[in-house]
């Protein structure tokens, strides 16, 4: 999983899960371009517990589930 992806690469290959991505490119608008993919998971507990067993200094989770339909999340 060494390989840099870009943000529809990522979203193509691991659709309905969560992507923990290494050292993200940002756009100037702050969103994920591109990056190094080194974990997935449709859980989002064993993302969380991998970004901290590997303490990564720059990291972004990203979720490419379909959210339900009425869902609400507040940030």
């Amino acid at each position: 999983m060494n390989e840099v992806l870009t943000l529809d690469e990522m979203k193509a290959r691991y659709d309905g899960e969560w992507v923990l991505v290494e050292d993200p490119e940002l756009d100037e608008h702050i969103r994920v371009v591109r990056g190094k993919v080194i974990a997935h998971s449709a859980d989002r507990d064993e993302m969380d517990r991998k970004a901290i067993e590997l303490h990564l200094k720059h990291s972004a989770s990203l979720c490419f589930k379909k959210t339900p339909e009425g869902m609400v999340y507040v940030l």
